[in-house]
Protein backbone atom coordinates (compact mmCIF):
# COMPACT_ATOMS: atom_id res chain seq x y z
CA UNK A 1 0.00 0.00 0.00
CA UNK A 2 1.34 3.38 -0.99
CA UNK A 3 0.52 6.50 1.02
CA UNK A 4 -0.37 9.73 -0.78
CA UNK A 5 1.89 12.24 0.97
CA UNK A 6 0.05 15.27 -0.41
CA UNK A 7 -3.18 14.06 1.13
CA UNK A 8 -1.44 13.12 4.37
CA UNK A 9 -0.19 16.71 4.71
CA UNK A 10 -3.58 18.08 3.68
CA UNK A 11 -5.30 15.83 6.23
CA UNK A 12 -2.95 16.97 9.00
CA UNK A 13 -3.56 20.62 8.11
CA UNK A 14 -7.35 20.25 8.19
CA UNK A 15 -7.12 18.18 11.40
CA UNK A 16 -5.07 20.97 13.03
CA UNK A 17 -7.64 23.58 11.91
CA UNK A 18 -10.47 21.45 13.31
CA UNK A 19 -8.67 21.18 16.66
CA UNK A 20 -8.19 24.95 16.76
CA UNK A 21 -11.87 25.49 16.00
CA UNK A 22 -12.91 23.01 18.71
CA UNK A 23 -10.65 24.57 21.32
CA UNK A 24 -10.96 28.28 20.63
CA UNK A 25 -14.05 29.14 18.59
CA UNK A 26 -17.38 29.66 20.35
CA UNK A 27 -19.61 31.25 17.75
CA UNK A 28 -22.75 30.40 15.82
CA UNK A 29 -21.21 30.01 12.35
CA UNK A 30 -17.58 28.89 12.20
CA UNK A 31 -17.74 26.15 14.80
CA UNK A 32 -21.08 24.58 13.87
CA UNK A 33 -21.16 25.18 10.12
CA UNK A 34 -17.59 25.58 8.88
CA UNK A 35 -16.52 22.85 11.29
CA UNK A 36 -19.00 20.48 9.63
CA UNK A 37 -17.85 21.52 6.16
CA UNK A 38 -14.27 20.79 7.18
CA UNK A 39 -15.10 17.45 8.79
CA UNK A 40 -16.21 16.07 5.43
CA UNK A 41 -13.05 17.49 3.83
CA UNK A 42 -11.10 15.78 6.62
CA UNK A 43 -12.82 12.43 5.99
CA UNK A 44 -12.25 12.68 2.24
CA UNK A 45 -8.58 13.59 2.74
CA UNK A 46 -8.06 10.72 5.20
CA UNK A 47 -9.53 8.19 2.77
CA UNK A 48 -7.54 9.67 -0.09
CA UNK A 49 -4.29 9.04 1.78
CA UNK A 50 -4.81 5.33 1.05
CA UNK A 51 -7.43 5.15 -1.72
CA UNK A 52 -6.28 5.93 -5.26
CA UNK A 53 -9.57 5.08 -6.95
CA UNK A 54 -12.38 7.18 -8.33
CA UNK A 55 -12.64 10.51 -6.52
CA UNK A 56 -16.34 10.91 -7.34
CA UNK A 57 -17.19 7.54 -5.79
CA UNK A 58 -15.18 8.45 -2.71
CA UNK A 59 -16.91 11.83 -2.45
CA UNK A 60 -20.32 10.17 -2.69
CA UNK A 61 -19.28 7.61 -0.06
CA UNK A 62 -18.16 10.36 2.33
CA UNK A 63 -21.43 12.22 1.72
CA UNK A 64 -23.54 9.12 2.38
CA UNK A 65 -21.53 8.38 5.53
CA UNK A 66 -21.96 11.97 6.75
CA UNK A 67 -25.68 11.93 6.03
CA UNK A 68 -25.99 8.59 7.85
CA UNK A 69 -24.34 10.02 10.97
CA UNK A 70 -26.69 13.01 10.83
CA UNK A 71 -29.68 10.67 10.44
CA UNK A 72 -28.51 8.76 13.54
CA UNK A 73 -28.51 12.10 15.36
CA UNK A 74 -32.11 12.59 14.22
CA UNK A 75 -32.93 9.19 15.74
CA UNK A 76 -31.13 10.25 18.96
CA UNK A 77 -28.76 7.27 18.84
CA UNK A 78 -26.51 8.82 21.49
CA UNK A 79 -29.42 8.80 23.97
CA UNK A 80 -30.57 5.32 22.93
CA UNK A 81 -27.06 4.02 23.64
CA UNK A 82 -26.87 5.98 26.90
CA UNK A 83 -23.76 7.86 25.75
CA UNK A 84 -25.04 11.43 26.11
CA UNK A 85 -22.53 12.06 28.93
CA UNK A 86 -19.58 10.60 27.02
CA UNK A 87 -17.69 13.55 25.50
CA UNK A 88 -15.87 11.43 22.94
CA UNK A 89 -19.06 9.73 21.71
CA UNK A 90 -20.89 13.05 21.53
CA UNK A 91 -17.98 14.62 19.63
CA UNK A 92 -17.67 11.76 17.14
CA UNK A 93 -21.36 10.98 16.61
CA UNK A 94 -22.86 14.34 17.46
CA UNK A 95 -25.97 14.78 19.51
CA UNK A 96 -28.22 17.23 17.64
CA UNK A 97 -29.76 16.89 14.21
CA UNK A 98 -29.66 20.01 12.06
CA UNK A 99 -30.76 20.36 8.43
CA UNK A 100 -27.95 22.88 7.87
CA UNK A 101 -25.44 20.14 8.69
CA UNK A 102 -26.56 18.30 5.57
CA UNK A 103 -25.80 21.41 3.53
CA UNK A 104 -22.41 21.72 5.25
CA UNK A 105 -21.57 18.11 4.39
CA UNK A 106 -22.58 18.63 0.77
CA UNK A 107 -20.40 21.75 0.54
CA UNK A 108 -17.51 19.89 2.15
CA UNK A 109 -17.74 17.06 -0.34
CA UNK A 110 -17.93 19.49 -3.27
CA UNK A 111 -14.87 21.34 -1.96
CA UNK A 112 -13.04 18.02 -1.49
CA UNK A 113 -13.81 16.89 -5.01
CA UNK A 114 -12.75 20.25 -6.45
CA UNK A 115 -9.47 20.20 -4.49
CA UNK A 116 -8.82 16.65 -5.64
CA UNK A 117 -9.48 17.37 -9.31
CA UNK A 118 -8.01 20.86 -9.64
CA UNK A 119 -5.26 21.15 -7.04
CA UNK A 120 -3.92 17.85 -5.72
CA UNK A 121 -4.32 15.36 -8.57
CA UNK A 122 -4.90 17.43 -11.74
CA UNK A 123 -4.63 15.67 -15.08
CA UNK A 124 -1.84 16.91 -17.32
Amino acid sequence: MQINKKYLLFFLLIFFVEILIALFVRDQFIRPFIGDVLVTVLLFAFCRIFYKGNALKLALGVLIFSFAIEFLQYLKLIEILGLQNNKIAVTVLGATFDWLDLLAYLLGVLISYFIDKKLITPKN
